[in-house]
């Protein structure tokens, strides 16, 4: 349900949106502008988001194995 919801809110930001707030995350966390720490702070954003979302696809509660039982109806005897 956490999931879904955060791609649902992700799906509403822009790019430049989604950039501006994953900079200012890697900010309040202590790190600089142009540096390489503050680079990787970025991508490890990015991954876990798209980690989020591969699994976020893998679960479908939709996707159940449907189990056909035939119904036999025997014509009644006369």
């Amino acid at each position: 349900m956490v999931v879904v919801l955060a791609a649902t809110c992700a799906g509403c930001m822009t790019a430049e949106e989604r950039r501006t707030a994953d900079e200012a995350k890697c900010r309040s966390y202590g790190f600089v502008r142009k540096n390489d720490a503050f680079a990787e702070c970025l991508q490890r954003i990015d991954l876990a988001r798209r980690a989020e979302l591969r699994s976020a696809s893998v679960f479908d509660p939709w996707d159940r194995p449907v189990i056909y039982r035939p119904v036999i109806i025997r014509p009644r005897p006369k």
